[in-house]
């Protein structure tokens, strides 16, 4: 325990742990949108465009946030669109996005500086090289995102469940679709310098898939996937810092313990 609270000495662990732990909560909550509209994997497409951005940021010299926030945002606008086009739509307007995303960011770097460490932490994470402007930007974006998410909580629980009965009861369902997508892009970007382009989307799928196992109603899984996924990532910084290992591999580690021993409680409860 005193080792644990040790580590809180050092600056960096309490930048990583101020902004991973709002990016949590921000993640958890609009997963469990995300999983119940079947949109899962709209966080793992976001986080590849994301990948692309910021490794052209870093080829053209330019402040990767500032470059990957909008291009995150219009690609998330661009999914809703394709996904009302009758030929592309679903999982294959994510795949023709995130693949061409990633494609574009790696040829990028090939052709000029070559993959360095920079780019390396924007694939597998490196949440203990924020520095303060990166502190600040994520603190402010996470508070804007959960203050959105807050405020537009029933409207996008209307969304979640039926768009035809939301369009009825006079909610414009486009906009909250577009507010949807902007918060995710927002968190995406937000999670790629903790968790990594390739571990990103577990942040926004695990902690619901926990939650859905003893919560039955949209705000307990809200509540109960938010509450478990700041505990993960917790644990994981812990181990993260006791062990030396990778931050975004420990936290997804601790996620997928959590949801086996969950999944492990509910079989033995529903045969007993």
């Amino acid at each position: 325990m005193n080792t644990l609270l040790h580590m809180f000495n050092y600056t960096f662990i309490i930048r990583a742990f101020i902004v991973g732990l709002l990016i949590s909560l921000c993640a958890a909550m609009l997963g469990v949108n995300l999983v119940l509209r079947k949109n899962a994997m709209i966080s793992d497409g976001l986080s590849h465009v994301s990948f692309g951005s910021f490794a052209i940021a870093t080829v053209l010299g330019v402040a990767p946030l500032y470059l990957a926030v909008p291009v995150a945002v219009i690609a998330a606008v661009m999914i809703l669109k394709l996904n009302s086009n009758h030929h592309i739509h679903g999982d294959g307007a994510i795949a023709v996005l995130s693949s061409s995303s990633l494609a574009i960011g790696i040829m990028a770097i090939s052709l000029t500086k070559g993959v360095n460490t920079d780019i390396n932490n924007y694939l597998f994470g490196s949440i203990l090289s924020l520095n303060n402007q990166d502190m600040i930007i994520s603190i402010v974006l996470s508070l804007i995102v959960l203050i959105l998410y807050v405020f537009s909580y029933h409207k996008m629980f209307a969304l979640t469940f039926d768009e035809d009965f939301a369009k009825s009861t006079g909610i414009n369902v486009e906009f909250y679709n577009i507010i949807i997508a902007i918060l995710c892009s927002l968190t995406i970007v937000l999670g790629m310098r903790m968790m990594g382009a390739l571990l990103i989307s577990s942040l926004t799928i695990f902690p619901c898939l926990t939650s859905m196992y003893f919560c039955k109603d949209f705000k307990h899984v809200v509540i109960s996937s938010a509450i478990l996924s700041s505990i993960c990532f917790i644990v994981g910084l812990s181990i993260s810092y006791l062990y030396a290992a990778p931050t975004g591999a420990s936290i997804v580690i601790v996620n997928l313990v959590v949801l086996c021993i969950t999944q492990l409680i509910h079989y033995v409860t529903t045969k007993s």
